[in-house]
């Protein structure tokens, strides 16, 4: 499964299903010698439930989809959102989906393109390939004493929900709350969620989660403090990062989603590692149509709280 996901399949593991599982979301899992599909159950108000896909159905097969529909029309499913990894996945659709609707959904839910580093190189030739400005930052952070470390014990974990209220104050975002995060370090074990600190000064200043997850590493989630902003300690972090998943084995590291018009400051800092890596580009998320009458009234609510 992992090796025919561009992402390196994190989001279509069992982890993450079982993880799904324990926040109240029920799940589905089709899967046999030449197909995959990890299924995850939302809920909404008036338009009734819709199955996700995230970042998959892995395989192309029409008899997926039969299993898919069997199941979902047990379940009073009135559409299912896919994310196709190209745009080949989407033809073949067409053309085997006849009696069904695809549509584009309004909102993608994962981001349409990510970064992903080689890490298969040696250190060496891994600093070589970033920006200058980020080898100087990194060595910066090192010069300033930032001491970076691996922990989930209960006291980081605080203080890596402390900085992401702090985070998201300061981009203006809306972050998971505090019961999601930590059900995640309830769920899925040390050994493929690992919580990275950087400390300076006495405080903690930066934390990232990280996943390791076959041999690929994924950036999931990073948070930062105010003050001591100048010891550039998430640019210490990353490679600090990078670093352990080339040593546990990892082939690939990923810095996860970005955007140049919606998070410019975060495109910049993610292509400072990478500026001559070419990002891995997704269709986005589709919506196989299942109930028109409930879809459409979904798409029209949808528009109606972008207005508003």
């Amino acid at each position: 499964m992992q090796k025919n996901s561009p992402d390196g399949g994190f989001l279509q593991s069992d982890y993450w299903r079982k993880f799904q599982e324990n926040v109240g979301r029920r799940t589905f899992v089709l899967s046999t010698d030449d197909i995959f599909a990890s299924i995850i159950t939302h809920r909404l108000p008036i338009v009734g439930n819709y199955f996700y896909i995230p970042r998959g159905p892995v395989f192309n097969n029409q008899k997926l989809f039969d299993d898919l529909f069997d199941i979902a029309q047990e379940n009073n499913i009135s559409w299912i959102r896919i994310e196709p990894a190209d745009d080949r996945f989407l033809k073949f659709l067409r053309l085997n989906l006849k009696n069904v609707k695809i549509k584009k959904s309004a909102v993608d839910m994962q981001p349409r393109e990510i970064l992903i580093l080689d890490i298969s190189k040696s250190g060496e030739d891994i600093l070589a390939g970033m920006k200058q400005k980020t080898r100087y930052n990194i060595r910066l952070a090192e010069k300033r004493g930032v001491k970076i470390f691996e922990s989930r014990e209960k006291k980081y974990v605080d203080e890596f929900l402390r900085l992401v209220k702090i985070t998201a104050e300061r981009d203006r975002i809306v972050p998971h709350p505090e019961s999601y995060y930590r059900k995640m370090f309830e769920v899925i074990p040390p050994e493929v969620l690992k919580l990275y600190l950087a400390e300076y000064d006495g405080k903690i200043v930066a934390a990232n989660l990280v996943v390791f997850f076959g041999h690929t590493a994924t950036y999931l989630h990073g948070a930062s403090d105010n003050v001591h902003r100048d010891a550039m300690a998430p640019y210490l972090l990353q490679w600090r990062q990078m670093v352990d998943a080339k040593g546990a084995g990892c082939e690939k590291y990923d810095l996860g989603g970005f955007d140049q018009s919606k998070w410019p400051g975060i495109t910049r800092f993610k292509i400072g590692f990478a500026p001559s890596t070419k990002p891995v580009k997704f269709s986005g998320s589709y919506d196989i149509i299942l109930k028109p009458g409930k879809y459409h009234l979904y798409r029209a609510i949808q528009k109606l709280k972008r207005i508003f």
